[in-house]
């Protein structure tokens, strides 16, 4: 049999911009360019190619180098934010879709409450209620970001859980006396990587626009640690003066969350999922 190792469009373009994205920020934790806190005020707002690859803000610090660091920030955060989210929202799914009756109305009532509100006001509820700012702000953008990426993988385990709960192995397992935790980890969840990994991928990109969009606010990372969000925040007063201030971390933001989406789009499609 002929295996098709053909990819995508999708999964190549994904792949390719992700991985450059990606290894940018894992090398800002050894090397940049500039110090990206360093301020110079003999070199603000000078423009891209003098010097500094994209320029230098009203502080006169390096805008790449702040990119890179504010790329690994923002990646970081994003990933610990859809790992924990998945596993929570895996284990809540589970217990909903298999138990079922009053646990898993509970857990589903629960999780349609979360739902009802739109996802930036629960973000701003949760740091607010936190007092973010005591902090750099990147614990409790966590467990607003946590808290707002657990429905979404819980209604996906919900289903595929449903989906399983009647098949005939499933069935065989439990009258030979397996219990919960025997048939979700060694019967359901290698059947459903696949469809864990396609969420979560395009979970990083959704998590990734919603940093960005709480820094902006004020409400995510805190100064002096950079962020794509921040800065367009930062830049937006002198945006006609210097606009590479503000297009540099904007096209990075843009492109971060383009290429996640498109690498889970093509996972999945892939998978058939």
């Amino acid at each position: 049999m002929k295996l098709n190792f053909e990819l995508s469009f999708e999964l190549k373009f994904g792949a390719a911009i992700g991985i450059v994205i990606v290894a940018m920020s894992l090398v800002s934790f050894f090397w940049t360019p500039h110090d990206y806190n360093q301020m110079d005020h003999n070199k603000r707002f000078l423009s891209p190619g003098t010097g500094h690859l994209l320029g230098t803000d009203n502080f006169g610090r390096d805008i790449f180098s702040r990119i890179m660091a504010g790329g690994r920030n923002s990646l970081l955060l994003a990933v610990c934010t859809v790992a924990g989210a998945a596993a929570a929202g895996s284990i809540l799914g589970l217990l909903a879709g298999f138990l079922g009756g009053i646990a898993g109305e509970i857990i589903m009532r629960i999780i349609d409450t979360i739902n009802s509100f739109p996802g930036i006001v629960i973000a701003l509820m949760f740091v607010a209620i936190m007092d973010n700012g005591k902090t750099n702000g990147q614990f409790t953008l966590f467990i607003a970001l946590l808290i707002l990426f657990i429905p979404s993988f819980t209604r996906v385990m919900r289903t595929i859980a449903l989906q399983y709960k009647e098949a005939a192995f499933i069935q065989a397992e439990r009258i030979l006396g397996a219990g919960f935790f025997r048939v979700t980890f060694i019967h359901i969840l290698p059947n459903v990587i696949p469809s864990l990994l396609c969420a979560s991928v395009i979970g990083l990109s959704n998590a990734i626009l919603a940093e960005s969009a709480m820094s902006y606010l004020g409400m995510g990372i805190q100064p002096p640690n950079p962020s794509w969000g921040r800065m367009l925040y930062e830049s937006q007063a002198w945006f006609y003066n210097a606009p590479w201030c503000a297009i540099a971390p904007g096209i990075f933001i843009m492109l971060t969350v383009i290429a996640f989406h498109m690498l889970g789009e093509g996972l999945r499609r892939r998978f058939g999922r």
